[in-house]
């Protein structure tokens, strides 16, 4: 498989395969990188079906990991608008994959852009019912989160600027033809990962033909 990698305005990317003038954007969830196992998978089959696959590392992950500011939800949007402008530059058909965050975070991105199909794994829709859950679970309120601004834990750290960011911007608007698979949050194990597999498969020859 052809692999090339780019940096795309200071974005680590991997574009997957040979050229084509159909692209599939990429965007891993949370601990995890443009190389995620989802991503190796969607790219295998993708290319099978005429496309390339843009993958590229959000921040805080991947070859981002050491970075010092924190992987806020409007910089990821920012970032995403950045790799769209790249692929119109291109002049490519664009698609778009997204697991878990990383659908959430493309859902509040492309809500206003033309994207021809959308394949989302276990995608997050409503990320401040994620933070209020965790902060059930650990004991935390609204309150002392303002206080504190920043609680680390053993699940996820929690950030009053994060969480006041997802509770004013809902996911309320998405028009491109969609298929979502849900199951275990965390898709690992080889039964997990074989399912995928013929999933994709069935969901890109059918859009092939």
């Amino acid at each position: 498989m052809l692999v090339e990698k780019r940096n795309i305005q200071g974005i680590p990317a991997i574009l997957w395969g040979s050229e084509s003038k159909k692209w599939i954007l990429a965007v891993h969830g949370s601990h995890s990188s443009k190389i995620d196992d989802c991503i190796w998978i969607l790219a295998e089959e993708a290319i099978l079906c005429g496309y390339q696959v843009l993958s590229f590392d959000l921040p805080k992950h991947g070859e981002r990991v050491y970075e010092e500011k924190p992987c806020l939800v409007q910089q990821c949007i920012e970032e995403l608008i950045i790799i769209l402008n790249y692929v119109k530059q291109q002049e490519k058909e664009v698609s778009l994959f997204g697991c878990s965050m990383g659908a959430y975070v493309s859902l509040l991105a492309y809500r206003d852009e033309r994207i021809d199909r959308t394949w989302l794994l276990s995608p997050v829709v409503d990320m401040a019912h994620v933070i209020q859950t965790i902060m059930g679970e650990i004991g935390v309120t609204e309150e002392q989160l303002e206080i504190e601004e920043e609680i680390d834990n053993p699940i996820e750290p929690l950030s009053w600027e994060y969480y006041s960011y997802v509770k004013e911007h809902p996911v309320i608007k998405w028009q491109s033809p969609t298929s979502i698979l849900r199951g275990e949050h965390w898709f690992h194990t080889p039964k997990q990962l074989e399912y995928y597999r013929k999933w994709l498969q069935k969901e890109l020859q059918e859009e092939k033909g």
